[in-house]
């Protein structure tokens, strides 16, 4: 046997040993390659080999620290970070649905979007001494609130609120156009805002329509309110425009529609939709 030369260490026979001696050598070469390899044997499914210390071909076998469980089973899947760091799962959308961050900003979500970015989220017929709304999404960014054909039983200004909020939360700069004579219509610390003029349903053709449109409803901060009216009142044409101000913190929810004046609806219809 010579001296080792081998990285490892393990001695080899020489071309000058005897034939006889040969088995010996091959089974101490053989004992030290098995010595030293012995630490590749074992390991279970999933487990990935390290070393163990600074000696050479001195291996275990570990669980890998840096791979993750693969949460997907189907073709298309997503993986997102959960709150505590964990791997989720989440399934391809239908078509023509968009990836967006969902309503709490903690996860991705598939969503459709409608064309133009407006959605219709209710209809309601006006009745009664006033007509509410409730559980306005806050899923989108702004609201437009239509109101159509709105009459009344008697004369009467067409007066609104906001999560049912009677309080001094209501302020307006109005401009009111009345059978051709402009006056300003101002205020703060209202307990609503009156949005136009409705006028009695036995004068035939008198209505109200609106247009309201309120950006950034589920903000923080104070909500504006554009408004845009238009009203036939026997032979007058009514017209208002102009800014109003919800002065709270609150996200709108709910949207209420009364005769500021008395009286009840006889027709008319409140559309809102939202605005992505």
């Amino acid at each position: 046997m010579s001296n080792p030369t081998t990285p490892f260490g393990w001695q080899m026979p020489e071309n000058t040993d005897l034939v006889t001696d040969l088995p010996a050598d091959f089974e101490v070469f053989g004992q030290a390659v098995a010595t030293d390899l012995q630490y590749l044997l074992g390991g279970t499914t999933g487990q990935v080999l390290a070393k163990a210390s600074a000696t050479d071909l001195d291996f275990d076998w570990v669980t890998d620290a840096t791979g993750m469980t693969n949460p997907m089973t189907t073709t298309a899947d997503i993986i997102y970070s959960s709150p505590n760091s964990t791997p989720v799962r989440l399934g391809i959308g239908t078509a023509n649905q968009l990836l967006r961050v969902n309503s709490g900003a903690t996860a991705p979500e598939w969503a459709t979007i409608s064309s133009g970015g407006l959605t219709l989220l209710s209809t309601t017929a006006l009745s009664g001494s006033s007509t509410t709304v409730s559980s306005i999404s806050g899923s989108y960014t702004n609201l437009r609130i239509i109101i159509l054909s709105a009459t009344n039983s008697q004369g009467s200004n067409l007066s609104m609120r906001l999560n049912g909020d009677t309080g001094s939360n209501y302020s307006r700069q109005l401009q009111v156009m009345v059978a051709g004579t402009q006056a300003n219509e101002t205020g703060t610390g209202n307990t609503n805002i009156n949005v136009g003029v409705i006028d009695t349903s036995t004068n035939a053709g008198d209505m109200a329509n609106a247009f309201l449109y309120i950006p950034n409803y589920t903000n923080a901060l104070d909500k504006v309110i554009i408004v845009n009216t238009v009203s036939k009142g026997g032979a007058s044409m009514y017209q208002k425009n102009g800014l109003a101000i919800y002065d709270t913190s609150s996200a709108i929810t709910s949207f209420t529609l009364f005769p500021g004046d008395g009286g009840t609806f006889s027709q008319g219809n409140i559309l809102i939709y939202g605005e992505s």
